[in-house]
């Protein structure tokens, strides 16, 4: 397993942009897909975007399209999701996640702690 701590949430105006880092543990980290999901109050946890091990393959859900972006440094251990435009129903804990390829979170094996994000309007 993927030992994950992410960081980079906050507090941000309607229309503002945040990044999100997520940092990851072991040697095999370059050879591992990483993905982002979100989590709303009341709701179940789902995909925000994915990136293939190499950033070659990138995936997104289709409400930040155009907003946000998924990329990763092998060389640092790290993964980031910069998210523009952010809008209020952006507002979630967010998550990175190792261990799957796909938008299922079931299908992911390492999780984070997750950092919130809040979008005021």
């Amino acid at each position: 397993q993927v030992h994950l701590v992410e960081s980079g949430g906050g507090l941000v105006q309607a229309g503002g942009s945040l990044r999100l880092s997520c940092a990851a543990s072991g040697d095999i980290f370059s050879g591992t897909p990483m993905g982002w999901f979100r989590q709303a109050p009341g709701k179940e946890r789902e995909f925000v975007a994915r990136i293939s091990s190499s950033s070659i393959t990138t995936y997104y859900e289709d409400s930040v399209k155009g907003r946000f972006t998924i990329s990763r440094d092998n060389a640092k251990n790290l993964v980031y999701l910069q998210m523009n435009s952010l809008k209020p129903e952006d507002t979630a804990v967010y998550y990175c996640a190792a261990g799957g390829w796909s938008s299922f979170p079931r299908d992911y094996t390492s999780w984070g702690q997750g950092t919130q994000v809040t979008v005021s309007s």
